[in-house]
């Protein structure tokens, strides 16, 4: 692995300047794709593309699809449509193709295409850039070894031969019927393991897992991790074969759906990384907006109970302990429930079974925390109004913030909402606010009890 210091992009920069191409080449020509391109991020946008246009046909591909996505988007704006096509395109496999076609306008992707000489090739990229880049459609790719059930083990090995010359890595061996329908799967060590002359139709395996072409994404990373593949076939409404999707791809979607939930439940719309100063306050507005205008709410439920702190001053020493304690137990409630409903394994729980197992939880969260609150207060303190407000509110706070947590993102979750939204400042806001007037409203009956 390439260990990327200062001296040695200054050294780079050295050679750039003085245009010496070859030494340049001979330091980076043998390293990895990925190693390369973060080479390119370390250096001025004008070397980077200096640097980036001295490599030819399939590296300078594999290099640009590790590019970031923005700077990718920014260098492939400056260049003409055909050396996209036939310098970078061409020499992708079509998954990568479609992602790096993406990023620029309908106009332009369509002179891409047109200047690319496989026919072949050029239709596989015109219907994948038809999907919705959300569903499997959209991530597969068109490359895979599919043969006909009715061929034998010796015409299947010459066909595959052939067709693996397009395929960086065969998985499975895909059979289909000369309707183009997925009929099963075959894998190498069968074909290897029977005469010449066996036909197909007696060895292949006809439970195979696949894939709709409107599945979303979402949905294929969870199919392949339960079933442990390494790549799984996706086919049209009809079960004509479209493609496959590979474990790379569900390692990206992952990653993906990982950041963007860590951003939801930070209270961010959107990636963030690498973007200018005012797209990045816009991106992170609206979740801190609904905070701003519910912290604004909760010290409203404080005004409105002004005369409670004359009468209890203690009171407010334990809001701080109010607040955080429901927001932690509402927090904790949405991320159990959001990391069951990601896993799809308790799909046959029924809503009423959830809430009341959340029920008994919380019961017991909240009666341990509030007895330890309890005889705090009564060992340290001598009002008993405050010892009884504090424990009881932070009972009933723990209660009902363990069952709004768990309840909203399922609710949401039926509604077709990404119950992500749930967490963060959504969830701890509102915690505040209803705790605040739990607690600030048992304080006062207690006064009007014990007072």
């Amino acid at each position: 692995m390439l260990k990327i210091n200062r001296e040695y992009i200054e050294k780079l920069k050295l050679l750039i300047e003085d245009e010496k191409d070859q030494e340049l080449l001979s330091l980076i020509i043998d390293l990895h794709p990925a190693d390369i391109a973060e080479i390119l991020e370390s250096l001025a946008m004008d070397d980077a593309k200096y640097l980036y246009l001295l490599l030819e046909g399939g590296l300078a591909s594999d290099v640009l699809v590790e590019i970031p996505e923005d700077d990718r988007r920014r260098f492939l704006a400056e260049l003409p449509a055909e050396i996209i096509a036939r310098q970078y395109i061409e020499y992708m496999n079509t998954d990568d193709a479609v992602d790096v076609l993406g990023e620029l306008s309908e106009d332009k992707q369509e002179e891409v295409i047109a200047y690319i000489d496989d026919l072949e090739y050029a239709e596989d990229l015109s219907e994948l850039l038809t999907y919705d880049e959300d569903t499997a459609g959209g991530i597969m790719a068109a490359e895979l070894v599919a043969v006909n059930e009715n061929w034998t083990v010796q015409t299947c090995l010459k066909e595959i031969g052939r067709q693996a010359e397009d395929i960086d890595e065969i998985y499975y061996v895909y059979v289909i019927d000369d309707q183009n329908i997925l009929k099963g799967v075959l894998s190498l060590k069968k074909l290897i393991q029977y005469p010449t002359q066996t036909n197909i139709n007696n060895i292949y395996t006809r439970d195979v897992i696949s894939s709709k072409t409107d599945a979303p994404r979402d949905e294929v990373a969870r199919k392949m991790e339960k079933y442990d593949l390494v790549a799984l076939p996706v086919i049209d409404e009809m079960g004509h074969l479209k493609g496959r999707i590979t474990i790379d791809d569900v390692v990206d979607i992952i990653r993906e759906e990982a950041e963007k939930d860590y951003q939801m439940a930070s209270g961010i719309m959107g990636n963030v990384s690498g973007m200018k100063i005012w797209k990045q306050a816009r991106a992170r507005l609206p979740w801190l907006s609904i905070g701003f205008a519910g912290e604004l709410l909760a010290s409203r439920v404080l005004g409105s109970h002004e005369s409670t702190f004359v009468i209890i001053p203690g009171i407010a020493f334990f809001m701080p302990l109010i607040v955080a304690m429901g927001g932690n137990v509402g927090i904790q409630s949405t991320s159990i429930v959001l990391q069951k409903l990601a896993g799809r394994s308790n799909d046959r729980e029924t809503l009423g079974y959830k809430l009341l197992r959340e029920l008994v939880v919380a019961l017991a969260m909240a009666l341990f925390f509030s007895i330890l609150l309890f005889l705090f207060n009564h060992f340290t303190g001598n009002n008993k109004v405050l010892t009884y407000t504090v424990s009881v509110a932070l009972f009933i706070v723990i209660i009902f913030a363990a069952l709004f947590g768990t309840l909203f993102p399922i609710i949401l979750n039926k509604m077709k909402i990404d119950p992500a939204i749930a967490t963060g400042p959504f969830i701890t806001t509102t915690n505040d606010v209803l705790g605040l007037l739990i607690y600030m409203s048992i304080g006062q009956y207690f006064f009007n009890l014990f007072g």
